[in-house]
């Protein structure tokens, strides 16, 4: 019998044995399928970069038509929740008791400085213990000020004319949704979480139940061993990418402007860099435990904080930048957030293809090569 026909009888025998392993322990389908919709149901309506219904006080000393007319459009406004305070006391006691986010104080003199063609001066104070929240709102403050200016000039009213009209148009995310950049840098996490956890436990718990001694005097050869526990954990973690991206598209409406193949390939490429990290940890570990712990803290962790989804790793340190390029983590949210806003962008997608590719041989070499010594030693 040749050498391929060999092959080909010791793999299909050891994946039907994985196949049945599964079929039988379905905490690999929990991992695989259950866990990714959860994440992404619970990051998906929980976690939002937008500020909505901010509680917002207004004290309004003129009482005049054009200082209501410029309180009203906070009213109408979906980020602000107005309360009207009958004082700037009141209101600065409110800010004290975190009942409110921010003030809008119209003074006396509001209308009369308008009228006259004199600047009209309007104090907003803002809740700073969060500064990109407070950020976010005096952002929409000077929008709703803006607004209320043009609108006053398209009306013919006295309204102080800005120097230069800034004409404002958003690329890639027209909506300017924060979900629409959340969930694909999302299936990049989650993708991340179960391909490491996927072949860490499932090589841990062999050892742990004894049947990885009965494994090792079969005469699978080390490549079969390796092949045989990355391909099938490889398709369950391509089903449960698959699933998150159509949940994305269809149920959060992210729009996704790329190639379908070529999100394959490279989701192909980011879950094989992920299955031979966890490898690499269950050719080391032998308790499932430890192996779920190494993987959080040194997988998941890593790629959440320094894989430039919710914090922008140009304002980082340097060392902390320098880090991040070891993380595949990095490189396939760049690809996600490219494939879903922009589209193939090819300049941008295949040097980051390139260094996925680069990390999953060396992940899957150093894996073969602790296994090597396990199987030898």
């Amino acid at each position: 019998m040749s050498r391929s026909a060999l092959f080909l009888m010791r793999m299909r025998g050891f994946l039907r044995k994985e196949v049945l392993q599964i079929y039988r322990d379905p905490s690999s389908i929990a991992l695989a399928i259950f866990l990714p919709m959860v994440l992404l149901f619970i990051f998906g309506y929980g976690v939002s970069l937008d500020a909505e219904d901010v509680p917002l006080a207004v004290v309004l000393d003129d009482p005049g038509p054009e200082a209501r007319d410029f309180a009203a459009r906070y009213d109408l406004s979906i980020y602000f929740h107005t309360h009207y305070a009958k004082s700037i006391i009141e209101a600065e006691r409110w800010m004290t008791q975190r009942r409110v986010e921010g003030i809008v104080h119209i003074p006396q003199g509001f209308a009369a400085d308008l009228l006259a063609g004199r600047t009209a001066k309007v104090q907003i104070i803002i809740n700073g213990v969060d500064a990109n929240r407070a950020r976010l709102i005096q952002g929409y403050s000077h929008g709703i000020l803006q607004k209320w200016t043009e609108v006053r000039q398209a009306r013919g009213e006295p309204a102080l004319r800005p120097a230069a009209t800034v004409t404002q148009r958003v690329w890639f995310n027209e909506s300017s949704i924060s979900r629409n950049y959340l969930v694909p840098g999302l299936i990049t996490l989650i993708m991340t979480l179960t391909g490491i956890l996927l072949t860490a436990l499932v090589v841990a718990r062999e050892w742990e139940r004894g049947t990885m001694e009965a494994i090792l005097v079969t005469p699978l050869r080390r490549i079969d061993l390796l092949l045989g526990k990355v391909l099938p954990y490889y398709v369950l973690g391509m089903l449960g990418m698959v699933l998150s991206v159509v949940v994305g598209i269809f149920l959060f409406g992210v729009p996704f402007r790329g190639s379908i193949l070529a999100l394959l390939f490279l989701s192909s490429l980011f879950m094989l860099a992920s299955l031979g990290f966890g490898l690499l940890i269950s050719a080391v570990i032998r308790v499932q435990f430890v192996a779920a712990q190494i993987s959080i803290v040194a997988g998941y962790l890593p790629a959440l904080f320094l894989s430039g989804l919710l914090f922008d790793l140009d304002s980082t340190p340097r060392f902390i930048q320098i880090i991040s390029y070891i993380l595949p983590a990095k490189y396939f949210v760049t690809i996600s957030h490219t494939l879903f806003m922009t589209g193939n962008v090819w300049p941008l997608l295949l040097p980051n293809a390139l260094a996925l590719a680069s990390m999953a041989t060396l992940f899957i070499a150093l894996a073969y090569r602790n296994i090597t010594k396990r199987l030898d030693g």
